[in-house]
C-alpha cells in the first residue's frame, strides 16, 4: 500500500507534531521517528516540511525551542509545546472533525 500524500495531509501536519509536543519536550529526528511508528509507515514526514512547521508554529506562538545537550553529547535543538499551541491543537481536532463529517458523504464504500 502507498503512503499518505504530502498534499492531503498537509493541514495537519501542525496537529500531527503539536500530538507529539502534548505530554513531553522534543527534537526533528525523535518527532519525525514517532510519526513514521504511529502511522505504521503510511507517512514519513520530510525533514524540510518537518523544520518550516517548527519555524512557522515557533512564529505564530504555538511552540518554543531551546537548545540542550543530549546524552551523547551534542548539542540538539527540542520544542516545548506553549498554552497557545494546545489551544491551535484543540482547534484542529475540531476542524478535522467536522472536515471527515464533509468529506465522508462523497466517499463510496
Amino acid at each position: 500500500m502507498a503512503g499518505i500524500s504530502s498534499d492531503v495531509i498537509r493541514g495537519y501536519n501542525d496537529t500531527i507534531i503539536l500530538f507529539l509536543l502534548m505530554d513531553r519536550d522534543s527534537y526533528g529526528y525523535e518527532i519525525s521517528k514517532s510519526i513514521k511508528q504511529m502511522s505504521h509507515d503510511k507517512y514519513v514526514i520530510k525533514e524540510t516540511t518537518l523544520y518550516s512547521a517548527f519555524t512557522r508554529m515557533e512564529k505564530n506562538g504555538y511552540v518554543r525551542s531551546y537548545s540542550k545537550i543530549a546524552e551523547n553529547g551534542k548539542r540538539r535543538t527540542y520544542y516545548r509545546i506553549t498554552d497557545s499551541g494546545r489551544e491551535y491543537y484543540l482547534e484542529k481536532c475540531r476542524e478535522w472533525e467536522l472536515t471527515k463529517e464533509v468529506v465522508e458523504h462523497f466517499i463510496r464504500n
